[in-house]
Parts: C-alpha cells; structure tokens; sequence
C-alpha cells in the first residue's frame, strides 16, 4: 500500500487565486484607460482652444502625448490581464 502525505498546497490552488487578482485588476485597468483617453482628448481640446484651459498647465502631464500612452499602456496590460486569466481557467482541471 502507498500513502502520499501533500505537505504543501496543490498547484491549481495558487492558480485560483492568482487568476481571480487577474481579472479583478483588469477590470479597476480598464476604467483608468478610458478616463486617461478622455483626459488626452480633453488636452488635445485645450490646446485647439475649444474649451476652457486643461488643469494641468506645466510639467509632464500637460502634454496630451503623455496620457494618451498611458492610456494605451493601461489597456494593453488590462488585455494582458484578461488573456493570463482566461488561459489559466482553460488550464484548470
């Protein structure tokens, strides 16, 4: 007769727990993309002079370059997100 005796958690349990912080960043990613977009359209808006000056005046963010790839940044990892934790629950058993 064979006895295992498991002294550390199976590996799918880690797994879960990983894919559920996965898909619930993804979900708060998702979001900050589309207000990041909004902010670069409402600085691209600003410097056209079709409303009324963008909050931020100077420095790193003034530049509607900057939150417009911070929105592409904030989507893509969201995306990557999402493809880890829908191949992770393919993988489950």
């Amino acid at each position: 007769m064979l006895i295992r005796i498991l002294l550390r958690r199976p590996p799918h349990a880690a797994g879960k727990r990983f894919q559920d912080l996965a898909f619930a960043l993804a979900a708060l990613l998702t979001p900050a993309a589309v207000i990041a977009f909004t902010i670069s359209c409402w600085s691209v808006a600003a410097d056209l002079h079709w409303t009324t000056n963008f909050f931020v005046t100077s420095g790193l963010f003034s530049h509607w370059q900057v939150w417009l790839i911070s929105a592409a940044a904030l989507f893509l990892a969201a995306r990557l997100l999402n493809r880890y934790a829908e191949r992770q629950q393919s993988l489950a058993p």
